[in-house]
């Protein structure tokens, strides 16, 4: 667990911001950051901070992303992309293990390599706040998964607070932003204007603090945290988007059967574009495959989604067959069941599955016609 130790906030110039990489990777740290490639936003190793899109924003609509230039040179002044953490902790495939024949018998490789030692750089509160939903899946309770456990020790978390949210976003909603949560190393506020361009560190582990040794960096000051806290301020009142979450998890068990299900599915295309970008959800599947000369087999976990046929198969078919069946689940999941699984909601309101859905449904919008009207008593289950 991360421990915050009594450090007051401290402000690195914008011209020391490379020294803060450099201590991280002199500790064997990949620094692991936002770039922009391919018309977007993703995250890709970075060695300075010339590799962040500085001076770029984008804007984010249902089914729509765009970048746009700005007239500063802010580093962090956008959204998440469709990329997230997720897929350097829980990878989108992961060989669990290996056999090779060899004579009469089988040489048997368990699957386990040393975990890379990861820095990200740049975590928004909603992305934090995801990662903690994804320790709960995979460090809580009795089964606990080696390689997220191994991967997640490892990684050193620099947070960035969100002033600008974004037209999908809706975090402030699902109280995870735009101010970073707990679970940070470190939590930078970066403010640009007035002919300075710094950041406002704030300290919350004790190896935090001992990177922050290494970087230039002096005390915060009154006016420095006066800038900090106008930088955050009406930034929840920005959102694009904004979900009622008052008995959530009731009102969708007393919706099952609710027209809108239909409506949503008449729309949705069932890609799953949803679920991969959704930087909480964990479903995935295991294959084996052995090559034809039979020498060779191995088993593998990939990333799976409810929105796809087989993820429901058993013997005699699929469980969930219509495209209505497999978008309830997997709202109701996000929304309401995870609440009796994990205690919390599944949601971080980082508003990617509305930004990447090609059919531009809007999550916060279908919540809000489901309380529209009564659950209506007759129809068949599907």
């Amino acid at each position: 667990m991360i421990t915050a130790p009594a450090t007051a906030p401290v402000v690195i110039e914008r011209r020391d911001f490379d020294a803060l990489l450099a201590a991280l990777r002199q500790r064997g740290h990949r620094t692991i950051g936002p770039v922009r490639r391919d018309g977007t936003i993703t995250y890709d190793e970075i060695a300075t901070a010339a590799d962040l899109p500085a001076g770029w924003t984008d804007v984010q609509a249902p089914g729509s992303f765009r970048l746009a230039r700005r007239v500063d040179e802010a580093l962090f002044a956008f959204r998440p992309g469709a990329a997230s953490w997720k897929r350097y902790l829980f990878p989108p495939e992961h060989v669990l293990w290996r056999a090779t024949r060899e004579g009469r018998g089988f040489a048997l490789w368990a699957g386990h390599e040393p975990a890379p030692s990861f820095a990200f750089i740049g975590v928004r509160g909603c992305e934090l706040a995801a990662i903690r939903l994804q320790d709960r899946v995979f460090l809580g309770g009795p089964y606990v998964d080696p390689e997220y456990r191994e991967r997640r020790a490892r990684a050193f978390l620099v947070a960035v607070a969100c002033a600008e949210p974004g037209g999908t976003c809706f975090c402030a909603s699902m109280g995870t932003g735009p101010a970073p949560g707990p679970g940070h190393d470190l939590a930078l506020t970066e403010l640009v204007g007035a002919g300075r361009h710094a950041f406002v560190v704030e300290i919350g582990s004790e190896r935090g603090a001992e990177v922050l040794a290494d970087v230039p960096h002096r005390p915060a000051e009154a006016s420095d945290l006066d800038a900090a806290r106008a930088a955050l301020a009406g930034a929840a009142e920005r959102m694009g988007r904004a979900l009622d979450t008052r008995d959530l998890p009731e009102l969708l068990e007393a919706r099952l059967e609710h027209p809108r299900w239909a409506d949503a599915a008449e729309r949705c295309l069932a890609c799953g574009n949803c679920t991969l970008a959704c930087p909480t959800c964990f479903c995935h599947t295991v294959e084996d495959a052995t090559d034809l000369g039979s020498t060779t087999a191995e088993r593998t976990r990939r990333w799976d989604s409810c929105f796809s046929g087989e993820f429901s198969y058993i013997h005699g078919g699929s469980v969930r067959v219509s495209r209505r069946a497999r978008y309830r689940q997997w709202l109701t999941h996000k929304l309401s069941s995870w609440h009796r699984q994990f205690g919390t909601s599944g949601c971080v309101g980082c508003g990617r599955c509305i930004t990447w859905c090609p059919a531009r449904i809007d999550l916060t919008e279908e919540v809000r016609a489901l309380r529209g009207a009564p659950e209506p008593t007759e129809g068949p289950r599907t």
